[in-house]
Parts: C-alpha cells; structure tokens; sequence
C-alpha cells in the first residue's frame, strides 16, 4: 500500500507505550486490510527491538485471521471441498504457504493411483492399491496424535514431510478417494478418527438397518490397515461403549475440517498463545451445522 501522511503517522504510533493509543491505533491499522501488510513488514525490517517486531507481527496475524475468517465463512456456504478446507487450516499457521504445489502432489498421487486401478477389482483390491502406493511407494508415514507440533496437523507439512497424524494423512486418503470416486468416509467412532468404505449398493438394496450394515470394512488412515466388522465390535467392547448406529454414520466435510481445528487448537494450549486457541475455536464454531 502506497504510504500516505496518516499511515505513516500510525505506523510511528505502534510503539506507543499508552495501551489505549495502542489498541486505537493498531484497530486503525487492520481495517487497511491485508494491502497494508508490505507496509508492516518493511517496518518490521527496520526495527530491532522486539517488542515492536511483536507488535507488528501479532498486526499482520490479525489481518491474516479475518482473511482466513472471511474464507471460512465462504467455504461452509458453498460445496466445503474437504481438500480446500484443509488447506484453510493451513493458511492460519501458514499464510503465504504455495497451494499449488500441494494441489500438484495431490494430482501426483491421483493420477499414479488411477494407472493401477481398473473396473474389475473389488473394493479391497481397491484400497489395497491406494494404501500400497500412498505408504509404500510414497512412504508416507504415521504418527501418533501430540499436541507439541502443530505441523502433523496441517496438510502441506504433512504431504512435504511425508508424515501425519490419522487426522491429517485421513483427509488426503479421502480426497484421493473422492477424486477416484472410490466410497470411502470418515466416521464417528470414539477416540478414533478412523476411515470406512461404504457400500453403494445398500442403500438401494437395503435402505432399512443399522448404519454399521452400509460398510464393507474399516481403514486405519494411520498405516492404511483395514479392520474387519469383528474388529471393530471388538473395540467397542474393550472401550465399555455400546456401538450406537450414529457411530457409523458418514462426518460431512464441514464435521471433519471442524474436528481438525479443534485438534490444532490443542496445541497452543498455554498463556504464550491461548489467543492461536481461541481463534481456531471460533472458526470451529463457525463451521457448527
């Protein structure tokens, strides 16, 4: 943004010690918008001290945040592709992250997938060949759900760094299946985030009975293992819970990028950054149904 008498003035005032002029000051600067964050970061450049770097930086996240709040806002109201709402989680860590090249390895994956696929495999032939390539021959690794780095949750880190949690490694197993339209979801099991291939006939063959009769098998979206009714029944037995039909039922994509903030959220639980918390809960909230 071209530099003018008034936004020089306000970017001389944000070392103001007076909080009130601060806080005057610094709401001035974000209803600029985002045209102003040049300004902010030549500003940032050419000061040493940090508690003016923070200020500054803590007024570009907040211009950042009501983009990234905006764009929310329009995702739910329109188709809420899975793949475009994890990249909007992505945005809030990493703001002028590359889309592009997360939508390429993504198409990589899609199109070294399709090359093996044919009309004739059954469905455990299918996921055989999506887990084969997406942990075998891409190595993509799982880890363990922690709430000390931020990143296994965040799609273009998980996919640059080859490794994610079963929230983040899930959300691309099922955008490549939604790309190939193979039918697999996520579901609402308990204490998991875990992945089941629907069957497409049921429904018209069998639209009556428990939500669980509509799926084949399970997918661990941890290491591509597929677990068996049996397996599943076995779960729920050692966790003392009933297997009630709403624990089978697809999560929509609004549910599963909802589920996703409030895991990240998890992670900046401390003073330093509960407003990083806060923030991911209210885009959270805007997703409720």
């Amino acid at each position: 943004m071209e530099e003018n008498n008034e936004i020089t003035a306000l970017l001389h005032l944000i070392d103001d010690p007076d909080e009130d002029v601060y806080s005057t000051v610094s709401e001035k600067i974000v209803s600029f918008g985002k045209d102003i964050i040049p300004n902010l970061e030549s500003l940032w450049e050419n000061t040493s001290n940090e508690e003016i770097q923070e200020r500054i930086e803590l007024l570009i996240h907040r211009l950042h945040f009501r983009d990234l709040t905006d764009d929310f806002t329009e995702w739910a109201a329109g188709d809420a592709n899975l793949l475009q709402g994890a990249l909007l989680v992505a945005r809030y860590h990493y703001p002028d992250m590359d889309e592009t090249a997360v939508h390429r390895e993504i198409e990589k994956l899609r199109r070294n997938t399709w090359l093996e696929l044919n009309n004739y495999l059954t469905p455990i032939e299918q996921i055989n060949i999506i887990t084969s390539i997406f942990y075998n021959y891409y190595k993509q690794k799982g880890v363990e759900f922690a709430y000390n780095n931020p990143d296994d949750y965040l799609l273009n880190k998980t996919l640059e760094g080859k490794k994610g949690n079963a929230l983040s490694n899930g959300i691309i197993y099922i955008a490549l299946c939604e790309l190939l339209d193979i039918p697999v979801k996520a579901i609402n099991i308990p204490r998991q985030f875990i992945l089941a291939y629907f069957d497409p006939q049921h429904d018209l063959l069998n639209p009556v009975g428990h939500a669980s009769e509509k799926i084949n098998f399970y997918i661990d979206p941890l290491n591509g293992q597929m677990y068996s009714h049996k397996d599943v029944e076995a779960y729920f037995k050692r966790i003392s819970v009933p297997p009630v039909p709403s624990y089978f039922r697809r999560l929509n994509n609004k549910r599963v990028i909802q589920y996703l903030l409030e895991e990240l959220s998890k992670c900046f639980d401390n003073d330093r950054n509960q407003y990083k918390m806060n923030e991911l809960l209210l885009l959270a909230n805007l997703l409720d149904e």
